[in-house]
């Protein structure tokens, strides 16, 4: 087994960021630091140490929970300024579960958070066209010019911006709660369907094209939706969305 896959299954990151560790010198095999991508390892008998705390897999399967987060948390584990993190938000004995991809400071909606390294790797590896959905609100109208020159893609900073482009009409009735924290007149509202993305691609692609954000919103990762969970609430995986995973993984 590549030993980027071990630290994953074993929870402790996901596969990018084992690959991180092992460059950073904090794993040893057998007791020597390993420096190379690929190492391969026998989780039978080899004895793999991270900073010196062995590591062993988990015989108790994979612990997967929804987060619906508010806007203002981090995505991150810890803030040197203090601010709220999303592990704020989790009792203790999920505090070991990392995000299969962040929300940044503003954004809120729906986050994975995993001790499952494959399903980290396939949902946040853009070869795998996972979709994201995302629900927009926007200051004033849409006019339809915007909307082409989204749908037909926008240069950013970082290369060329795509997303499927549609209006949303109205919120449904499971999911009015996010008009319930403030009634903002003249909006409206968009969904952006991402298979892969740029850091804050949409942010980026509507100021290209003059639109005001108020709130960005994720509501689907693959086949998992975030339903009528409020904010700052999170759950078990049910087990229809326990099959979804498997699916996901299987994809």
């Amino acid at each position: 087994m590549r030993l980027n896959k071990f630290l994953a299954h074993a929870g402790i990151s996901s596969r990018r960021g084992a690959d991180q560790l092992i460059q950073q010198g904090r794993i040893q095999v057998n007791g020597r630091t390993v420096y190379t991508m690929g190492t391969q390892v026998d989780p039978e008998k080899d004895v793999v140490t991270y900073d010196g705390k062995p590591v062993q897999l988990s015989t108790a399967g994979f612990t997967t929970i929804l987060l619906n987060k508010p806007p203002g948390y981090l995505s991150t584990r810890d803030d040197p300024q203090g601010r709220p993190t999303i592990y704020d938000l989790l009792p203790k004995r999920y505090h070991h579960l990392y995000p299969a991809g962040r929300l940044d400071l503003d954004s809120e909606g729906l986050m994975l958070l995993t001790n499952d390294g494959d399903l980290t790797y396939r949902l946040t590896q853009a070869s795998y066209k996972h979709e994201k959905e995302y629900w927009v609100q926007i200051k004033g109208w849409t006019p339809e010019p915007a909307l082409r020159k989204l749908r037909k893609g926008v240069v950013i900073e970082s290369g060329l911006a795509l997303a499927e482009v549609r209006r949303l009409p109205r919120i449904p009735v499971e999911q009015r709660f996010w008009l319930q924290r403030e009634e903002v007149p003249n909006t409206s509202w968009l969904i952006f369907v991402l298979m892969s993305g740029h850091k804050r691609q949409i942010r980026y692609m509507c100021r290209a094209v003059d639109l005001e954000i108020r709130r960005l919103i994720r509501v689907r990762i693959a086949s998992l939706h975030i339903g009528d969970m409020r904010p700052g609430e999170w759950r078990l995986l049910t087990k229809r969305q326990l099959r979804a995973v498997e699916a996901i993984k299987g994809s």
